[in-house]
């Protein structure tokens, strides 16, 4: 197995080479002696970790790692530091997405265990990336199949689990949620409404207001949804984000009565893009809403049905992905009539 790269950055020669010596029979090792000099290393080559200290002239730690963050995000970021004010720890880890610190003074014995660890850490998510991506792949064609049934059920609905997928997948990005999270998030988006087959046809198209009973019947696709997945052992993490994402902020969702932060992150984003697709989308008995009336109307629930810090995300991803949307549909639209001229000759 080939060695984990990591990058080193201290302006001071003696604990560069402390921690070169610390390090360099297990790692590949590159040394840098100022964040300028580490910032020209990150543009040629690739780490799975970069070590950097914190007072340095120019540019401290922390604003390095924020930097090598947005060229090297899946790299483990460890800050080496003789402060504990809580302030610099904080936002180390807010800013910078530091993964550890380490406090000076250290010994080799402690910085090797740290690395180490963190390395572990690291795999561990590749590993889980890895997964995610083979589970795509293994369920694709289960996954197309259900929701082409699910839009074969409901015309209506025609395309907004690949919608609220797309919004989700935006909203992720926008948050800079690691890969194994966007990808389990991306899975949620597209399989949350699954549970809508179990759901009789003549609810799902009728054309009155629903009474009591049938909004019941409604509220049971999230079980369905759960029954439907349960078995396939490597949806867990998906299933706990569909079972949660009728959940409202204050409580008074469905079906578990969680709020806040005990929503998962994943089904409070869905929550968000499953809300706004549904008021555009044009059904049986209503016209879609504008787009800027669905966002009042969502705006008008921050912090009773959905989670005011989300919303702000949602209305700075939503032009951008509005416009991918309707280019990929109206392509879409193009080949299908396509098709059918072509048949019909």
């Amino acid at each position: 197995m080939a060695k984990y790269k990591i990058l080193i950055v201290d302006d001071e020669p003696d604990n560069l080479q402390l921690l070169y010596r610390t390090l360099r029979g297990k790692y590949e090792i590159m040394k840098a002696e100022s964040p300028a000099e580490a910032l020209n290393i990150l543009k040629e080559n690739d780490f799975q970790c970069i070590i950097s200290d914190h007072k340095m002239p120019g540019m401290d730690g922390v604003e390095f790692l924020k930097l090598s963050s947005e060229t090297h995000p899946n790299a483990i970021r460890l800050l080496v530091t003789a402060y504990s004010d809580v302030k610099i720890l904080i936002d180390a880890i807010n800013y910078a997405r530091i993964y550890r610190y380490i406090k000076k003074p250290y010994s080799p014995d402690e910085l090797a265990h740290i690395v180490e660890a963190s390395l572990e850490y690291y795999q561990l998510k590749v590993d889980n990336e890895n997964l995610i991506r083979d589970l795509k792949e293994l369920f694709s064609g289960t996954i197309k199949a259900i929701i082409e049934a699910l839009d074969a059920k409901d015309s209506f609905t025609l395309g907004r689990s690949r919608r609220v997928a797309f919004y989700s997948a935006k909203m992720v990005e926008f948050l800079n949620l690691d890969r194994t999270q966007a990808g389990i998030i991306e899975l949620a988006g597209l399989l949350h409404d699954i549970g809508m087959i179990g759901v009789a046809e003549d609810i799902l198209n009728k054309t009155q207001r629903l009474t009591d009973e049938e909004f019941e019947e409604i509220k049971k696709h999230v079980q369905h949804s759960v029954k439907i997945l349960e078995d396939i052992k490597q949806l867990y993490d998906v299933i706990e984000i569909i079972k949660y994402h009728h959940e409202y902020y204050d409580g008074n969702g469905y079906p578990y009565g969680k709020k806040g932060e005990e929503i998962p992150l994943g089904s409070r984003i869905i929550a968000i893009a499953d809300a706004y697709d549904s008021m555009v989308s044009n059904r049986a008995y209503r016209q879609g809403l504008k787009s800027e009336e669905a966002l009042q109307l969502i705006e008008e629930k921050a912090g009773t049905q959905f989670d005011p810090e989300l919303i702000g995300v949602f209305k700075s991803i939503l032009p951008a992905a509005s416009n991918e949307i309707k280019d990929f549909e109206t392509k879409m639209n193009f080949h299908l009539e396509n098709e059918e001229q072509a048949l019909g000759h």
